[in-house]
């Protein structure tokens, strides 16, 4: 190990680097768990650690278990992390099924490193997307009723809409064809979205995903929610009557060249002002989304986390001020844009679903390549950068698919657990905790010992960053290391992990095995995927 620390305390200490690092290395070298402090250039302290240390961790990994790496960085701190959050109006598509991935995962990181986290999912419909999803649903009502639907151009056309104009039909009869839009429209919107809710709870349940809350947009309208998060900001001084100059480049939706009622905030770090309220009196899109941030400061959350598609970039910094202001700084807001997925197949881009009508669907691909295969590979990339998905490799028995490799490492580790067992040796992990460790003396067995121990550094650097891809990294990272090690017995038969005949050597051997299984599980029970305990 090496560490700075001399140089960090240079200025304070008002010393030179070398004569604190001096220094500490003579208090080092006193230290048993330490064998050797040199100091090395400016002022930096090389450490090598006695292999007791390496040999105790083992034990913890097999005595802690399922709790190896677990933290209480978070204690006492509540997080909301919105995720997913489509619009209602049809199935999921890749990218959704990217960002649920990522959310459930890093909730699941956050809550193993002490966090009270809330995975929430905010329903999109107050907006006029699902008035169109009301007006397409009728078409398709109309169909089940024998008439020719009319998907005009605006329209939702994919097939996943028939059944729902079937279960108008079941509902209505034919009670609703001769009434016109007005009384229909709300009927039909409410009876489509409650359907495609309930399509998209079951995509997340395909996913592994269970969302512990749904809030509504439409549930904010008509009860004073938006005009008293509006209030709030107006008494802070930041609202007020403006006309904003025209952007450059693209005009927004909410740009109007008459004056509107604003947000400043830029007064809390944005580009420029914000509308929340149009000239003709209705509020933007912002407005709703400001009081839905204000409601979860609201509930108590210490830190809320949002998890939007690349496309909403731009809107970062108006929400980020939003949550500043109506926290008062104290709600720190930490949002996550999700990049695009590129599907591939038979070396070509992976055709769009005809049942969906424009996109490929989340039960396209988890049907197609399988939930932790999915899960798995969407992690090996951070959240923003663009990511590929050839089903054709995520599939593939080899190094260069990260998800076989680490499964293969767990079968082998079981393999080895039976083997042993076979033998006569007790597996169990209080068993192995006891075996005699100091038989572990090769290099390489200590450098897989080593990297067990920074497990638990790993969950609190990935936790603090909200960074869930950290851990399939380092999955990968410790399979390799346990592949190689594998592969070394090849040639070397005291490397081997079960050593017929010697019951002692296998116990200790095996407990190196079983302590990088315990990582490994842990691991990819935060990413949500199951570990393999044989390879078909």
């Amino acid at each position: 190990m090496a560490t700075n620390a001399a140089m960090v305390l240079a200025k304070p200490a008002g010393k030179k680097p070398r004569d604190i690092a001096e220094t500490l290395a003579a208090h080092l070298r006193e230290d048993d768990r330490i064998t050797s402090a040199e100091v090395a250039g400016p002022g930096f302290l090389n450490l090598r650690i006695a292999p007791d240390q390496w040999r105790d961790v083992i034990r913890a990994a097999l005595h802690d278990g399922d709790g190896f790496g677990r933290a209480d960085l978070g204690r006492g701190v509540k997080v909301n992390i919105e995720f997913v959050s489509a619009n209602p109006t049809g199935p999921m598509h890749v990218g959704h099924t990217r960002g649920a991935v990522f959310g459930d995962a890093l909730a699941a990181l956050l809550q193993f490193a002490g966090y009270d986290v809330t995975r929430e999912y905010y329903i999109n419909d107050g907006g006029a997307q699902v008035d169109v999803l009301a007006r397409s649903a009728y078409e398709r009502y109309r169909e089940a009723n024998g008439l020719e639907p009319e998907i005009r151009e605006g329209l939702y056309p994919g097939d996943y809409l028939i059944p729902v104009g079937e279960a108008l039909k079941a509902e209505y009869g034919d009670s609703l064809l001769d009434l016109p839009e007005s009384e229909w429209l709300v009927p039909i919107r409410d009876f489509a979205t409650e359907r495609m809710m309930a399509m998209i709870r079951d995509d997340l349940a395909l996913l592994g995903v269970e969302m512990d809350v749904y809030s509504s947009e439409k549930a904010l309208y008509g009860t004073g929610r938006i005009e008293a998060a509006i209030e709030r900001l107006r008494q802070a001084g930041l609202i007020y009557e403006g006309v904003l100059d025209p952007p450059k480049g693209k005009i927004p939706d909410d740009w109007e060249p008459r004056e509107q009622t604003l947000f400043r905030s830029s007064a809390h770090g944005d580009d420029v002002d914000r509308p929340v309220r149009k000239s003709d009196g209705a509020w933007t899109y912002f407005a709703p989304d400001i009081a839905y941030h204000w409601d979860k400061i609201d509930r108590g959350f210490d830190q809320l986390i949002d998890v939007f598609g690349a496309d909403h970039g731009g809107y970062v910094k108006r929400m980020s001020a939003a949550v500043k202001a109506l926290s008062n700084g104290r709600v720190p807001l930490d949002v996550k844009l999700i990049q695009l997925v590129k599907l591939f197949k038979n070396g070509e881009p992976f055709k769009m679903s005809k049942r969906a009508g424009t996109f490929v669907t989340l039960r396209d691909v988890v049907e197609q390549a399988g939930r932790d295969v999915t899960r798995f590979h969407l992690l090996t990339r951070k959240n923003d950068a663009a990511l590929d998905f050839d089903f054709d490799k995520v599939l593939e028995q080899s190094k260069d698919n990260p998800v076989w490799y680490v499964q293969y490492a767990s079968a082998r580790i079981n393999s080895v657990l039976r083997r042993a067992a076979d033998m006569g040796v007790d597996t169990t992990d209080s068993a192995l905790s006891n075996a005699d460790l100091g038989r572990l003396t090769h290099q390489a067995e200590l450098e897989l010992a080593r990297k067990v121990a920074e497990w638990p550094r790993t969950v609190e650097i990935a936790a603090r960053a909200n960074e869930p891809h950290r851990i399939a990294f380092f999955l990968y990272d410790i399979a390799s290391d346990l592949h190689s090690l594998w592969n070394r017995g090849n040639d070397d038969t005291t490397l081997r992990f079960v050593q017929d005949g010697d019951r002692a050597e296998t116990a200790a051997k095996i407990a190196l095995a079983r302590s990088v299984g315990v990582v490994i599980s842990n691991g990819l029970g935060i990413l949500g995927v199951t570990p393999a305990t044989e390879m078909r």
